[in-house]
């Protein structure tokens, strides 16, 4: 079922159609659940990959040009409430591979990608954020190759670690920077 389809939908039974689920499900961007799919989202606009649904539980999040890239996600913000803003800290710990394709799980665990795109939202005043402006938004682009060589066996990075190796890239030259690093 494609997105425009799945938008005018009713729900059989109700009054109701599958955008109003949306709304009520995933109107909250600050969930970690929820935004981390955002962060998703913005990568995947950003490579022109977002004109097929997203696969939830596949090797990784994104097959670009015959290269496999994982998103990850975090903020100072939260949904609930804080006494301090949240430490930045992202898993890239190795894990078992679900081929959404042949339906089946890799016997050994590995860091499955060739590239990590690291997203921060970087508000952190809840009085005036806006999750919605991607250049509130850092990303940090690192190959898997370079985590395998110097964090062989770390399972979380922080993003204090992450800016001594690099800098953040600007949404609008995301693409570009994604490119240059695996090619």
């Amino acid at each position: 079922m494609t997105a425009k389809i799945c938008e005018e939908k009713h729900i059989k039974g109700t009054d109701t159609t599958v955008v109003e689920f949306w709304r009520w499900a995933y109107s909250d961007l600050l969930s970690n659940t929820t935004r981390g799919v955002f962060a998703e989202f913005l990568v995947g606009y950003a490579l022109g990959l977002t004109h097929e649904p997203r696969v939830e539980w596949d090797k990784a999040d994104f097959f670009y040009k015959g290269r496999l890239i994982e998103v990850k996600s975090s903020a100072y913000l939260q949904a609930w409430e804080q006494q301090k803003p949240s430490k930045i800290i992202f898993n890239i710990s190795e894990a078992k591979a679900w081929n959404s394709t042949t339906g089946k799980m890799s016997s050994e665990a590995q860091r499955n990608s060739e590239c990590y795109v690291f997203c921060v939202y970087t508000d952190q005043d809840k009085s005036d954020y806006d999750i919605l402006d991607v250049n509130r938004w850092d990303y940090f682009v690192l190959s898997t190759s370079f985590l395998d060589e110097f964090f062989p066996q770390q399972k979380t990075i922080s993003l204090s670690t992450i800016h001594k190796f690099c800098s953040p890239v600007e949404f609008s030259n995301l693409k570009s920077k994604i490119d240059s690093l695996l090619w």
